[in-house]
């Protein structure tokens, strides 16, 4: 061929249907790699930036936190034993434990398909069947069939679906947890009220026999009065009219501490017949000290605000898992095992049958559900990214209140104080004078009811200060104290 002769350029060939299946493939599996990697949007925790102190005064410097038996700083051996009886049988309290068992339930639900499915069959089959091929007469054969198989099958969890539902078990199953420390508190909380309502309900009922007793006593002698000339029937009827009026005071406050009693009952998960408090009163309590200490501490000390943020865990691992759902879904599958017509030859090597097998599922069209699915969780995350605002100022609100309470409470108990034993000095002189002569009767009655009244009020007073601390103990989260929880 001459040196100046040049053959035409080979033209390019076609890409072969083989290669373009490849390239194909190799560009979707670089986008699903892609796609795989951005499924769920991280989660990142809500910044909702705490005071920097309490409206109330209170010493960030010396804080103290209520301990986890926050209940014995009260020093009642009594409230020790329904504390500890409730904690053994509070009805609620054992709902909440089985909500955590069916949340752990569930959890394990949710991490199975991350690992293979294993399934053991065994078949065995006598079957009788023409013999094909015969031109006259139908032989037929009978035989037998025995084939055990041992199944496999394997999910592909290629985008994060399976892991996504079982982050969202993880944070239901913690979610349950932290509520059943709240019930825990609300119930260790409810049984100490009802069991300070009980001691007050008992001092406002000795307040009122003993006002009673007095009233009788003077009753009796404005009667020896009016007998000797002294007193008039007046007075001996308006005497009558405050004997009545303490008198009838009685009824209502033992059907109270009856409630009460009843109501302690339901929590300790004892029947009503089961319950009763016949001795102590408010004056024997100690008054155990607490002062919360920086804000921005409290949300680690607060188990519903750990529940809403473990909810909103869920929910974001909701939207990974309803995004993965648009993508394939890929299933493995192997079985292995033995068929043979004879029980003799079945395990022998010539009697192995096997099988692999993977499949893949694209959804395509299911009427809007996987949108509708995906828009569902979205909004679900929203709602519960507003629950988790409010429990978070609820919970600051709610010490605010507490703490404003306990100070209110005590200075209120200071001052009633004051003014009963003013009112008990104002009715021993009134009773020396009604006896010398030099004051009339009605002076009496007025001094007289006003001591009854202020007795009433301290007592109530002094419930109302110890009710304040139970509640300032449960707006701190009582002892209770967020830990990592290990599943």
């Amino acid at each position: 061929m001459p040196a100046w002769q040049v053959l035409p350029a080979t033209p390019p060939r076609a890409p072969r249907p083989a290669a373009l299946l490849a390239r194909a493939g190799l560009a979707g599996c670089v986008a699903l790699l892609a796609a795989a990697c951005s499924l769920g949007p991280r989660y990142h925790k809500p910044d909702i930036p705490p005071p920097e102190h309490w409206v109330t005064a209170s010493d960030p410097a010396a804080p103290e936190w209520p301990a986890s038996e926050w209940w014995r700083g009260f020093n009642s051996a009594d409230l020790d034993g329904f504390i500890a009886a409730a904690q053994r049988a509070n009805d609620d309290l054992r709902a909440a434990v089985a909500r955590v068992q069916e949340a752990d339930a569930q959890r394990r639900i949710a991490g199975a398909p991350l690992f293979p499915a294993l399934a053991v069959s065994g078949q065995a089959t006598r079957a009788r069947a023409p013999v094909p091929g015969s031109a006259t007469t139908v032989p037929y054969s009978t035989g037998n069939d025995f084939s055990p198989l041992l199944t496999a099958s394997y999910q592909l969890d290629f985008f994060g679906k399976n892991r996504a539902q079982l982050a969202a078990a993880t944070a239901a199953a913690n979610a349950s947890r932290y509520d059943r420390a709240t019930v825990e508190l609300t119930v260790m909380a409810g049984v100490a009220t009802s069991y300070f309502q009980t001691l007050e309900l008992r001092d406002r009922l000795a307040v009122a026999d003993s006002n009673l007793a007095n009233a009788t006593q003077v009753l009796h002698g404005l009667d020896l009065q009016e007998r000797a000339g002294i007193a008039t029937a007046l007075d001996v009827a308006q005497q009558q009219t405050v004997v009545a009026t303490v008198n009838a005071t009685i009824p209502p406050l033992r059907e109270q501490l009856r409630q009460s009693l009843d109501a302690l009952a339901i929590l300790v998960g004892s029947p009503p017949q089961a319950v009763d408090v016949t001795s102590g009163g408010l004056d024997a309590l100690a008054q155990p000290a607490v002062r919360p200490g920086l804000p921005s501490e409290l949300l680690a000390r607060r188990p519903d605000v750990a529940s809403a943020e473990a909810q909103l865990i869920a929910a974001n691992a909701n939207i990974a898992a309803a995004r993965a759902a648009f993508f394939p879904t890929i299933n493995l599958t192997a079985d292995g095992g033995y068929e043979s017509p004879a029980l003799a030859s079945l395990l022998t090597p010539a009697s192995r049958v096997w099988s692999l097998g993977a499949g893949l599922t694209q959804p395509i069209f299911q009427g809007g559900a996987l949108a509708g699915g995906y828009s569902l969780v979205k909004a679900q995350y929203q709602e519960l990214l507003a629950d988790y605002h409010k429990a978070v100022i609820s919970a600051l609100a709610n010490v605010e209140d507490a703490l404003i309470a306990v100070e209110q409470t005590a200075d209120q108990v200071s001052r009633q104080q004051q003014a009963t034993e003013q009112a008990r000095r104002a009715y021993r002189f009134a009773q020396a004078q009604m006896h010398a002569g030099t004051i009339n009767v009605l002076t009496l009655l007025n001094t007289e009811t006003t001591l009854f009244t202020a007795e009433d009020a301290l007592a109530q007073a002094k419930y109302a200060h110890l009710q304040s601390l139970v509640s300032l103990y449960q707006a701190l989260g009582g002892g209770w104290q967020q830990q990592e929880e290990k599943l």
